[in-house]
């Protein structure tokens, strides 16, 4: 199953991930993760990163698709896979429509995760304190809930027009969530 999980930042798509990811036997691929190692391990592509995200940017499209497609080209992405964090741009669906289209593949799903935006907020800056994660203060929250709105948001409208979305409500417990979530995708 080659599947996307997508929504605005904190609406809960990394913790949701990793379950669909195991419930499918499939590997959760993470931008953000993948991001974040590489700004722990301090490497020339981390500094880059950590520049971009501490002011509330994305990373460009070339940087990502790149990262992204040498992930899905490892052999564990064979069976399937779960993309979180991307696509996040139009230009982006545009890359991974060519990736998938080398191998004779399309994505199967996509998965939206919606909720309310002050809520998610309130989860972001917990997360922080809990977590350390200095990038996540409420301007630079804010400032990515609006790039999302204006950049990833209209790809609902994309992936709407292919019959590919699958809308699911991202506010609840988490077991609540995933039970949505796996109900959605499995009709």
């Amino acid at each position: 199953m080659r599947l996307i999980i997508f929504g605005p930042p904190g609406a809960g798509k990394g913790t949701q991930a990793s379950r669909i990811a195991d419930h499918f036997g499939i590997p959760a691929i993470s931008t953000g993760d993948i991001f974040r190692a590489n700004i722990k391990n301090e490497t020339p592509l981390g500094l880059q990163v950590k520049e971009i995200t501490a002011s509330g940017g994305y990373v460009p499209d070339d940087i990502t698709n790149a990262i992204v497609e040498d992930r899905l080209n490892e052999a564990d992405c064979e069976p399937g896979f779960l993309l979180d964090g991307y696509p996040r741009t139009t230009g982006q669906v545009t890359a991974l429509d060519a990736m998938l289209a080398k191998h004779d593949l399309a994505v199967e799903k996509v998965l939206m995760l919606t909720v309310d935006e002050d809520e998610v907020v309130q989860r972001l800056l917990k997360r922080a304190e809990v977590e350390g994660r200095a990038d996540d203060t409420e301007d630079v929250i804010r400032e990515r809930q609006a790039i999302y709105a204006r950049e990833t948001e209209p790809l609902a409208a994309v992936f709407r027009e292919r019959g590919l979305l699958v809308e699911v409500d991202g506010m609840g417990e988490v077991d609540e969530v995933s039970e949505r979530i796996f109900a959605a995708l499995e009709r």
